[in-house]
């Protein structure tokens, strides 16, 4: 069996960090009118589409002044302008922002069990290579992780990066083809992606499980109501984080 992680959200907390920098830029953007709160971002992303979030900055900037009866074509926005100012809330100066506070959600004891009972792991994120390497190697000191970040393949729920992530852990790891699949990662979006890597590769098998990211926890029935969601976008289970998706619960999924 393979496991495929996304990053955001799975492997990090992003909370403070990517939501904080879409709050800031959408406020920066709006002249202080608007400030999207958690929940606003979660309704975004519920709709499968907004993984990037520079594009979720820009699209909630747009939302809110077509709400004030401007078209969005009248809009005078500078997309590169507003990237430059998500990436220096997020990333700062010198790595020095809000990506240095990131809480991780496993650790390297997790990832080696995993090793020790033959399923091997990898990662497919929508985060910039820059972002997905600093936590895993930085932060988490991997060597050489199989990775698959936004540079390198269509966004989600495209699934050709996670072709990609497994094709590269099995040339890597010299693995039997064809073993099942099991994509872990805390979106819409990421559980859409394996209903279409099933539907363009139906000879494998291809799992979802939706983590709840850490913001959702704080409250039962949002919680409840974001599992709700990942289920519907094809979770086969959701679990409440990362270290729940243990080497004796993985092959209970195939069952």
């Amino acid at each position: 069996m393979l496991v495929i992680f996304d990053i955001d959200g799975v492997v990090r907390d992003v909370g403070g960090s990517y939501r904080r920098a879409i709050a800031d830029t959408v406020a920066a953007f709006t002249q202080g009118a608007y400030r999207p709160s958690m929940a606003d971002i979660d309704q975004l992303k519920s709709e499968g589409i907004w993984n990037n979030d520079w594009e979720g900055s820009r699209e909630l900037i747009y939302r809110y002044f077509e709400g004030q009866g401007r078209a969005r074509e009248a809009i005078a926005l500078d997309y590169t302008e507003l990237i430059d100012f998500f990436q220096a809330q997020y990333r700062g100066r010198n790595w020095d922002g809000y990506v240095a506070h990131e809480p991780l959600l496993l650790d390297t004891d997790y990832l080696q069990a995993l090793s020790q009972a033959r399923i091997a792991w990898g990662f497919f994120s929508g985060a910039p290579r820059a972002s997905a390497e600093y936590v895993l190697i930085k932060r988490l000191g991997l060597v050489a992780p199989v990775l698959v970040a936004m540079e390198d393949a269509p966004g989600k729920p495209e699934p050709s990066g996670l072709f990609l992530a497994v094709e590269q852990l099995e040339a890597s790891q010299a693995l039997k083809p064809g073993q099942p699949v099991v994509y872990a990662g805390d979106t819409v979006a990421d559980m859409q992606t394996i209903v279409k890597a099933r539907a363009a590769q139906p000879q494998r098998t291809w799992l979802g499980v939706g983590i709840l990211p850490p913001h959702v926890l704080v409250d039962e029935q949002r919680a409840a109501r974001y599992a709700e969601q990942l289920r519907q976008a094809g979770a086969e289970q959701v679990l409440s984080g990362i270290t729940e998706l243990t080497p004796a619960l993985l092959p209970t999924l195939l069952a």
